[in-house]
């Protein structure tokens, strides 16, 4: 069974995008975040930058496996905001985003259909701007072992190509690696298999 272990998401903040209509102004923001903080803290700047705006409306989604999500419509119509711009986050398949619309009222009223086509193509626009990547997702291992058996370790890590994110290389020596998902339980069994090295799962 192939295991889906690669997931997209940007990994810096969109430039600003502006779509207009009948005198309303929406601007339109897409961020990388990965925790329900990094999110209040990028909603708190945007209310300072726009404080005069009438509207912050946002969606975002954080996870790769167990997806949290949330669309929030900040005062406009129910579901007339929110869930067009995460309908947007949905169709371009990203995750660990937020995208934010923030909207000056022009004085004329837009109706709930003008009301989500604007916040639906701002969505659209802040996400078109942004650069996707494709990333892995990644198990992390930390393996212990002596000294004297860093060369069986460093071989494999070597023939593997698997990639260390933390050492400490003493007497008794740890190794963090990280690994595909895809590859992480024949890579568990290599390790395993290895008289004196010890090797668990590791989350910092």
């Amino acid at each position: 069974m192939e295991t889906n272990d690669t997931y997209k998401t940007i990994v810096k903040a969109s430039e600003e995008v502006l779509f207009k209509d009948k005198n309303s102004k929406f601007y339109g923001y897409a961020f990388p975040v990965n925790s329900e903080d990094s999110i209040k803290s990028k909603l708190e700047l945007l209310k300072k930058e726009h404080h005069s705006a009438r509207h912050w409306c946002y969606a975002y989604q954080i996870g790769t496996e167990n997806i949290i999500y949330r669309a929030n419509d900040d005062g406009e119509p129910n579901n007339s905001a929110g869930m067009p711009i995460y309908g947007q986050i949905q169709s371009f398949d990203v995750t660990n985003i937020l995208v934010v619309v923030v909207r000056y009222f022009g004085g004329v009223k837009l109706g709930v259909g003008g009301l989500i086509n604007a916040y639906k193509t701002t969505a659209q626009l802040a996400l078109e701007n942004s650069k996707i990547v494709t990333k892995t997702i990644n198990k992390n291992y930390l393996i212990t072992f002596d000294y004297k058996n860093m060369n069986k370790v460093m071989r494999i890590i070597k023939e593997k190509q698997l990639k260390i994110v933390n050492q400490k290389l003493e007497l008794n020596c740890q190794i963090q690696i990280s690994v595909r998902k895809k590859d992480a339980e024949s890579i568990f069994a290599i390790f395993e298999q290895i008289f004196e090295v010890e090797i668990r799962e590791f989350n910092d």
